[in-house]
């Protein structure tokens, strides 16, 4: 996984950040004012004109974007609005949002995509497909839903707030900026409460599962001494060159904030939600308990995976890869001369001391000399490479513990940081051996970091495709970079090659017990047996996974479903190519354009065969 880029469509990619705050699904950007009017038939004399005023448009759109939605402009880095927190939730902000995206879209569909070429169109079909798909989620009543443990807007004030995440804490006027931007928490607060009591009301709420692993993480945040509160650490790190004056004011300032109307706001959400949302919390664990709730996932379902899919097709899918995937397993089991059954298999691998790192040491030279040994390979499959550095990295210490295993950070736009592989080294029996091979190809190269760190690179693309991303497609070609690992000098031993099938496995998996839970009626309990069953995986792993899936429903199958579509537009490319097919140009048109939905990249790779026989 990458925490680089957001799990909704590139239109909404700034507003991920906000979506967190929010628990909205595909928020849009409010504005007061209107597009630049269309232009006339004169000014399009020319394709290149219409492109032109495209990226005009876009430009401005995204402008707008950012400082209607100040939250989002913070997370891109940009300082300009870290004072300012409009109130997400409230149904005026709903409105304009959607009269926003209304906007927008007639404007630029008004231009039309006759004559575009290229970037050009892909640029059009990427924001039509997305503002299409945020206006039909206008139906659906997520705002009633704000909070869960994994959508919890307290948690996500903190992250600000901390002097650890996006809101910088360098200047006076950075530390003024959060004390203006944190005195309207309560507001959206209030609002979230408001909007639950109108869920209740409507019998659209979260599972009881859900909302009692909320509670314990607001009680770890209220506090009643300020100074203790991880509100209190900009002002415990505040820079020293700041004067007398300013130090006494802002601490003054900070403790007025904490004690007078941060503390007060999350003590009376807690008391609301124990008291009394918790009572009407539902006992069903997916969406179909809830009205609509069909037609609501389903939805999710095309969004998260950017294909027409099915729940009932995806489940099925599911089955069939697992089965597959077993198939797979039991031949490395016959290879290596293991008698016994899959769980048998499974408690070996994870069990044996052959497969574990006698150092954190060992395990980064372990991951250090596979970079060599891939980049030997690399230039057999790949014509297109980042022009960004990279590297790996230990987790720091400090966030090993909840950190994933793997993860990877885009170079900065400047050029002042490389792309960076993180590896996590806490836990060290818990990190194998038989997993740094597929962990490296897919969050490293040529997964993430040529993935993510080519589109930074693509400048003149619309910063709506530059900054986002469709987790299918990012996270597709990252298990599809592991499906490389032979060919990239890799999976020689049977038991690295094991690692690559039980991550894909796992991928598969998500598929059944997704849609198993959201529109199958399966509990929660039965989704925990069937994860226990089929993998690897503890209990503690699978309970956390499978309310993670209670929490975002269809965002686990963005995964599975990318891989599957890039495979086979590989292999329609090389059925109708034959010998002219070459798979380093294929890679290239995957990667040139950026993260797109996968029917987009489907359109674009059919335009790409159809040039390579003409």
């Amino acid at each position: 996984m990458t925490p680089s880029h957001p799990a909704c469509s590139p239109l909404a990619a700034a507003l991920a950040s906000a979506i967190l705050l929010t628990g909205l699904t595909f928020a849009t950007p409010a504005t007061a004012s209107h597009p630049t009017a269309l232009p006339t038939s004169a000014s399009m004399a020319s394709d290149s004109a219409k492109a032109a005023r495209l990226d005009a448009l876009y430009e401005q759109y995204w402008e707008e974007m950012l400082e209607m939605n100040p939250l989002a402009a913070t997370y891109q880095g940009d300082p300009r609005y870290n004072d300012r927190l409009p109130n997400f939730l409230s149904e005026d902000y709903r409105e304009k949002s959607r009269a926003f995206t209304a906007r927008w879209l007639e404007t630029v569909e008004g231009i039309g995509a006759e004559g575009l070429e290229g970037q050009d169109l892909l640029s059009y079909q990427i924001f039509v497909h997305d503002a299409r798909q945020e206006l039909e989620g206008e139906q659906f009543p997520g705002w009633q839903q704000p909070i869960n443990q994994f959508y919890n807007l307290a948690s996500t004030v903190v992250q600000l707030g901390s002097g650890t995440g996006a809101q910088p804490f360098k200047t006076v006027e950075d530390y003024d900026n959060w004390v203006k931007r944190a005195s309207q928490v309560p507001v959206v607060f209030d609002q979230a409460i408001a909007n639950m009591k109108v869920g209740v009301q409507n019998g659209v709420v979260q599972p009881r599962a859900l909302m009692e692993k909320v509670v314990p993480q607001l009680d770890a945040l209220i506090k009643d001494d300020p100074t203790q509160t991880l509100f209190w650490g900009p002002i415990k790190n505040m820079p020293e060159s700041f004067s007398e004056a300013d130090r006494a004011r802002l601490t003054a300032d900070y403790t007025a904030l904490i004690n007078d109307a941060l503390m007060p706001a999350y003590s009376e959400l807690r008391a609301y939600i124990v008291d009394d949302y918790m009572p009407h919390a539902r006992a069903t664990p997916g969406m179909d308990g809830l009205p609509n709730g069909d037609a609501w996932y389903a939805y999710r379902v095309r969004g998260s995976t950017t294909t027409e899919l099915s729940p009932a097709q995806i489940h099925q899918i599911g089955l069939d890869e697992v089965a597959r995937i077993h198939g797979e397993i039991r031949g490395i089991m016959a290879e290596v001369g293991f008698e016994g059954s899959l769980q048998d298999f499974f408690a070996f691998m994870q069990d044996d001391p052959r497969f574990s790192f006698e150092s954190e040491e060992a395990l980064l030279t372990y991951y250090r000399g596979l970079e060599d040994k891939v980049d030997a390979h690399v230039p057999k499959l790949f014509s297109l490479t980042p022009k960004a550095p990279f590297e790996i990295r230990p987790v720091e210490p400090f966030r090993a513990q909840s950190a994933a295993g793997g993860s990877y950070m885009s170079p900065s736009e400047d050029g002042t940081r490389p792309g960076i592989f993180y590896v996590n080294t806490y836990d060290l029996p818990t990190r194998k051996t038989w997993d740094a091979e597929d962990l490296y190809l897919h969050e490293a190269i040529p997964g993430h970091h040529f993935q993510l760190a080519l589109q930074q690179e693509l400048t003149g693309l619309p910063k709506f495709r530059r900054f986002g991303g469709q987790t299918a497609f990012t996270e597709g070609w990252g298990l599809y970079a592991e499906s490389l690992g032979k060919d990239l000098g890799l999976y020689t031993d049977p038991y690295n090659y094991f690692g690559y099938l039980q991550n894909e496995l796992w991928r598969a998996i998500r598929l059944v017990v997704d849609t198993g839970l959201h529109s199958k009626g399966w509990t929660r309990e039965q989704v925990i047996a069937y994860m226990l069953e089929n993998s690897a995986e503890s209990e503690t792993q699978s309970t956390a996974e499978a309310e993670r899936y209670m929490a975002i429903p269809g965002q686990a199958l963005a995964y599975k479903i990318g891989e599957l579509k890039i495979m086979e537009l590989r292999k329609r490319a090389e059925d109708a190519l034959g010998s002219d097919f070459d798979i380093r140009e294929f890679h290239a048109e995957v990667l040139k354009d950026g993260s797109v939905p996968l029917d987009i990249l489907e359109g674009k790779i059919d335009r790409w065969i159809a040039g390579q026989k003409a």
